[in-house]
């Protein structure tokens, strides 16, 4: 850990009372104005709810997960991370360029227009960095069918322990080995770089075969290991340091 860090194994929800609470139908009114604060930004995209009795996948672990994560950034840093929401923003909202860092999940059943891919291929470029999470086995074939379209020149690297993201907070020598919430497939985490040049910005960082926000949801319920909840936040820290600072 850091130095000046805190125990992650503390409870969050008696830390910070926070309970889940929202909508997917109602997906701008919980937003927080902009105020120049780190804010944890998710993306939304249509979504055919007919496989999903509860909520579509864009908003899994909403808003437990964002906001836990930046309470734990706040804490164990010198970023001032805005703690009382985060906020939904479609791919064509002039607001999301507001907000150098956005998080996507399930991006396996994610599906980009014209419109869509050119405005997140425009984000990425001036300096926006995105975290796609959740998403396993044949979800990556869509992933990377969409990114085809949003960065048609772009290449996908498998990131391993060298890569400077996974030092920019926490050091993860072998992020790899991370365990992922449900077995049977090994997580990797894959980046796409600025020109295709590794020395250069990634653009976005994608956690194949993982599920990072489930830790982070239920990091407080004792559903999950503290220990494995401990490394997820590692994870989303060093993910936030790096986005704030490339």
């Amino acid at each position: 850990m850091a130095a000046g860090g805190v125990a992650l194994g503390q409870s969050l929800r008696g830390l910070f009372g926070f309970e889940r609470n929202a909508d997917p139908d109602d997906m701008t009114s919980a937003n927080v104005p902009y105020d120049g604060r780190f804010t944890f930004v998710r993306l939304r995209y249509p979504t055919d709810m007919g496989g999903f009795r509860r909520e579509p996948p864009w908003f899994h672990d909403y808003p437990t997960a964002d906001t836990h994560l930046a309470k734990i950034v706040k804490e164990i840093s010198e970023v001032d991370a805005r703690t009382d929401g985060s906020n939904i923003f479609s791919l064509k909202d002039p607001e999301l360029t507001k907000y150098p860092i956005a998080y996507m999940s399930e991006p396996g059943f994610w599906v980009v227009d014209e419109e869509e891919a050119i405005a997140l291929r425009r984000y990425l470029l001036k300096g926006g960095f995105v975290i796609f999470d959740d998403f396993r086995a044949d979800d990556w074939y869509n992933f990377e069918a969409q990114m085809r379209r949003v960065m048609p020149e772009g290449k996908m690297v498998q990131l391993d322990g060298s890569s400077p993201i996974f030092h920019s907070f926490f050091e993860i020598d072998a992020p790899e080995k991370f365990v992922p919430p449900y077995g049977g497939l090994p997580p990797r985490f894959y980046g796409m770089f600025e020109d295709n040049d590794p020395t250069k910005r990634l653009l976005l960082i994608a956690n194949y075969n993982n599920d990072l926000g489930e830790y982070w949801e239920f990091s407080d319920t004792g559903y999950v290991p503290v220990d494995l909840s401990n490394e997820a936040y590692k994870y989303g820290a060093n993910y936030v340091l790096y986005g704030l600072t490339h």
